[in-house]
């Protein structure tokens, strides 16, 4: 079963529960303006996930081969003029929604325009991608969980061991952003499309709807774009 926004809305107003490689590249730093986040601005991570950690006893072998190709591959640093009116839409939204941990608003495009070419080349939806972040550190690219996870979508580091890459920085934007989306990109390809399953693997919480339920919601209320 597919999910979505407006499927979780009907589901919750309801009361029903919700529902239960990859063509990314790796971004070199310095590809478009640096990104500057005030790192005491915002609460620590809500979430208690061990994000981006397979609920397999061992990481599947294709989501390895998946990141060792993205990583390998040439740099992109994708249009920078791709889709303006989306960027000034959520630049707002990021304004709003966290108002001291960018304040600047070259800063809040900056960071936005990597979100949208990373969740584009993953082909996920750009404004998923920043739910997600929403609920796992809340925009902050040095945050971390009691469990290591690390950057703006709470990266494992065990995935840099498993790729042969331990000089990754995961607190880097570009890098965590192409981490976070070429894995959650594998969970959705791996579950037919089914967000619910697909959000549950991310978080290692396969089984459950707590996680999914709160990323949908924060996608629903904050960052849904209806097409």
């Amino acid at each position: 079963m597919r999910s979505s926004p407006s499927a979780w809305a009907d589901h919750h107003l309801t009361g029903r529960a919700l529902a239960g490689a990859l063509a990314a590249l790796l971004l070199a730093a310095g590809a478009f303006l640096p990104v500057t986040a005030n790192p005491a601005a915002t609460p620590q991570p809500q979430s208690d996930s061990i994000s981006a950690l397979a609920a397999d006893t061992a990481p599947s072998p294709a989501l390895i081969e998946a990141l060792a190709q993205a990583m390998a591959a040439e740099p992109d640093g994708g249009d920078r003029f791709d889709a303006q009116v989306w960027l000034l839409d959520m630049q707002s939204r990021l304004a709003r929604r966290q108002p001291q941990a960018y304040p600047d608003r070259q800063a809040r495009l900056s960071l936005l325009q990597r979100i949208h070419a990373e969740a584009r080349r993953a082909a996920l939806p750009p404004e998923l991608v920043l739910a997600l972040i929403d609920v796992e550190s809340r925009f902050r690219p040095a945050a971390r969980s009691p469990v290591g996870a690390r950057g703006l979508m709470q990266v494992m580091p065990f995935w840099k061991a498993e790729i042969g890459r331990p000089q990754d920085d995961l607190e880097d934007v570009a890098t965590n952003l192409r981490y976070g989306c070429t894995i959650l990109a594998h969970y959705l390809s791996r579950e037919n499309g089914d967000w619910t399953r697909a959000l549950a693997r991310y978080n290692g919480s396969l089984g459950r709807t707590t996680y999914p339920e709160q990323v949908m919601a924060a996608w629903y209320h904050y960052w849904w774009v209806k097409r």
